[in-house]
């Protein structure tokens, strides 16, 4: 591709992104949303002016290992604390029940293979904090009590879903599903966020330290962009995905983050805030990039919607997505809207689930029509969870 050619498309693509996640706020609708439909207007299901080439592809690496990032950036450990039982119930029965409801669905109803049904489980395990956090900001309503129940809970959702999302991974490119592929995973991801957050606050002072003395603009982005790609490439060596990298460093920097085993290395609240604000930019620069290139990907004129398939597959994971997010409020004790509100809160899947999908994508294991499914299922559920909480936290 020439070099102009590719300045082209990236302008198509950034603007596109931007129009249809503005149009897609303006109605009330998650940005994400808006987003991945830029991409299939323009990619082969409607328009076909692009196609995801391999540098775009790249492009969109960067943006879900920055994304990944700040979900660690913005995860507070002390919420977890303050919300308790209930918010470890509400997240363990959300991840548990759609995992496995999932994957009976595909291996026992639908005869899919063993891994295949474990990425459609792994991906209906996923719970959008990003999407979750912002709805309740907005009907002002994260700092309640079932606020904080739903934050913890998807907080702890999102990290046992890097964890699930690392087996995957591993499954994929290690010749399938074994007990010894899931113990080395688990070895490497400890060793990975026993070290990670320790070497990443070591980092973090140094580059504090020549932020307060160097006369060039831009240092922190520059450096913690590079702490980012770091760990994400020490990520992929230890055998995870490189995803992983950015939600440990994120993490670890997070200005909430307390380290482990007594460290004596503490957050800088003033500093990891300057970090977060001068990271942004360059945050949702690249995001967009991922989520377009979700939809470029997705060619819906090569899937037969005439087929029963499709439409009962999707049909049946939609169930499946609802009822797994709604259960767990159920065990614990509130009244029954705010049960109604947590459970609700807990089904979008928006950009966490996307990456599970396109991580099997990627690896050749989700064909066209499954994928296809998936991001029906993801679209739906992430449109579907902030209007009906508007009704319910009206009712309040």
């Amino acid at each position: 591709m020439q070099t102009h050619h590719f300045f082209l498309l990236l302008l198509v693509i950034l603007l596109t992104a931007r129009i249809f996640a503005e149009l897609a706020v303006r109605l009330k609708i998650p940005a994400v949303i808006g987003e991945l439909l830029a991409g299939i207007v323009l990619g082969p299901s409607l328009l076909g002016w692009i196609q995801p080439f391999e540098a775009i592809k790249l492009m969109a690496e960067i943006g879900i290992i920055l994304l990944l990032f700040k979900v660690g950036l913005e995860t507070d450990p002390q919420k977890l604390v303050r919300a308790g039982t209930k918010s470890l119930v509400v997240a363990l029965t959300g991840f548990v029940l759609p995992l496995i409801l999932g994957f009976s669905v595909g291996y026992g109803v639908f005869g899919l293979s063993l891994l295949v049904s474990l990425f459609i489980g792994g991906t209906l395990t996923a719970t959008s904090i990003g999407i979750t956090a912002r709805v309740l900001t907005d009907l002002k309503r994260d700092q309640t009590p079932e606020g904080q129940i739903i934050l913890g809970a998807a907080i702890l959702d999102d990290v046992m879903g890097v964890v699930l999302l690392a087996l995957l991974y591993e499954f994929s490119i290690g010749g399938g599903v074994s007990l010894g592929n899931a113990s080395k995973v688990i070895l490497f991801l400890s060793t990975f966020f026993i070290a990670a957050p320790i070497a990443a606050k070591s980092m973090s002072a140094i580059i504090k330290h020549f932020n307060s003395t160097t006369e060039i603009p831009g240092l922190i982005p520059t450096m913690i962009v590079s702490l980012v790609l770091f760990f994400a490439w020490l990520a992929h060596i230890l055998g995870a995905p490189e995803i992983l990298g950015g939600f440990a460093a994120g993490l670890a920097l997070s200005r909430r983050f307390v380290l482990p085993f007594g460290a004596a290395l503490h957050a800088d609240q003033s500093f990891a805030e300057h970090v977060e604000k001068e990271m942004e930019p360059i945050i949702y620069l690249f995001t967009p990039i991922f989520f377009v290139v979700v939809g470029l990907s997705l060619n819906l004129r090569q899937i037969d919607w005439s087929s029963s398939f499709i439409w009962i597959f999707s049909m049946t994971l939609m169930v499946v997505a609802i009822i797994g997010k709604l259960a767990g409020p159920w065990l614990i004790q509130e009244s029954w809207n705010t049960r109604w509100i947590i459970g609700t809160a807990m089904i979008p899947r928006g950009e966490v689930g996307l990456i599970f999908a396109e991580l099997g994508r990627e690896s050749k294991i989700l064909n066209n029509e499954i994928y296809a499914a998936l991001v029906i299922v993801i679209a739906f559920t992430t449109l579907l969870s902030p209007l009906v909480m508007k009704k319910l936290c009206n009712r309040l």
